[in-house]
């Protein structure tokens, strides 16, 4: 069994390829292609932590694959000085059932999640959009800048967390590995860091909204990818309920998304408010964006297809 860890797995999954991946892995989701059975999330109460157990099967590609991901959500952690999020996948040959490698389940989540988003705001964003929102400064937060800069030219890239030193750190970092003009810059409030933003990333562990309604912009599109609690969000039920409302999943959604699960508890939406899973919307099934003034919404709680064609993306690249 070959070991693949976190630097392979990032010289062999760039963002542009890790997109493309997604965009096939959603598509067979629609199409029949990929089997996934309920993830397991296993909590610890005490430490607020969660390990999810997912597994995944896609038939698409190269041969047939199967995935199991342990991966473990700790946020406690940083205060330890260690990483929050630890994972590990398990490929098999769907053919053989042999297992053929194991890969590190941390890097690949982080560039997967970042790929979806990429993706959907491939298809919701405006094609001008040049400036981005980021709440958040950690691994997740750094690859959402590089998935929204592959899809659009970003000029400015805005970074909000209340910890100002580690928004500095992440701000520092991307500049001196930016190969173009695109500026980043620290926000003093969740305000200024949307106010005239085209793109906005959630990349928290935040339980309560990162931001208020009244400071979305006409036409901005959102990501959010830091809960997957049902009594947790990061975006407003008030924002959520004007915006044109996209998942990765409905059902995962529906029992998982605290953003959206809260709005129907408080009586502001109801199920049939989220439009179309991004499948659909890949396959030409369900439109998006219907205005440039529209705000668009993308939830994401993370799908075990999405391991299964990243992983797929990452063992065609390292052959």
């Amino acid at each position: 069994m070959r070991v693949i860890g976190s630097e392979e797995i990032s010289r062999a999954l760039p963002m542009g390829a890790a997109i493309a991946a997604m965009r096939q892995g959603f598509a067979a989701r629609v199409e029949g292609r990929a089997d996934e059975p309920p993830r397991t999330v296993l909590h610890t109460g005490s430490t607020n932590g969660a390990t999810l157990v997912m597994p995944a099967a896609l038939d698409v590609g190269d041969v047939p694959l199967l995935v199991v991901k342990v991966v473990s959500v700790f946020p406690a952690n940083r205060e330890k000085g260690m990483a929050s999020i630890h994972g590990t996948v398990i490929a098999v040959d769907a053919e053989t059932g042999l297992p053929i490698a194991m890969l590190d389940g941390a890097s690949l989540t982080a560039i997967r999640t970042a790929a979806a988003c990429g993706l959907a705001t491939d298809l919701l964003a405006r094609r001008d959009s040049a400036v981005l929102a980021v709440f958040g400064s950690g691994v997740h937060a750094r690859t959402q800048v590089q998935a929204m800069r592959e899809v659009r030219s970003i000029q400015e890239v805005r970074i909000y967390n209340p910890n100002t030193e580690s928004a500095e750190a992440m701000a520092a970092e991307l500049a001196g590995s930016a190969v173009s003009t695109c500026r980043f810059r620290v926000a003093d409030s969740p305000a200024s860091v949307l106010a005239g933003a085209d793109i906005a990333c959630a990349a928290t562990t935040s339980r309560v909204p990162v931001f208020e309604d009244r400071a979305v912009p006409d036409g901005l599109h959102i990501n959010a990818i830091g809960s997957f609690h049902a009594t947790d969000r990061e975006v407003p039920a008030a924002t959520v309920a004007r915006a044109g409302v996209f998942v990765d999943d409905r059902e995962a959604a529906l029992e998982e998304a605290g953003d959206l699960i809260m709005a129907i508890r408080e009586g502001l939406i109801e199920a049939g408010h989220i439009r179309s899973d991004l499948g659909s919307l890949v396959l030409g099934k369900a439109n998006g964006r219907r205005s440039d003034d529209e705000v668009t919404f993308f939830k994401s709680v993370g799908l075990a297809v999405q391991d299964a064609a990243a992983t797929q993306a990452v063992l065609r690249a390292v052959r």
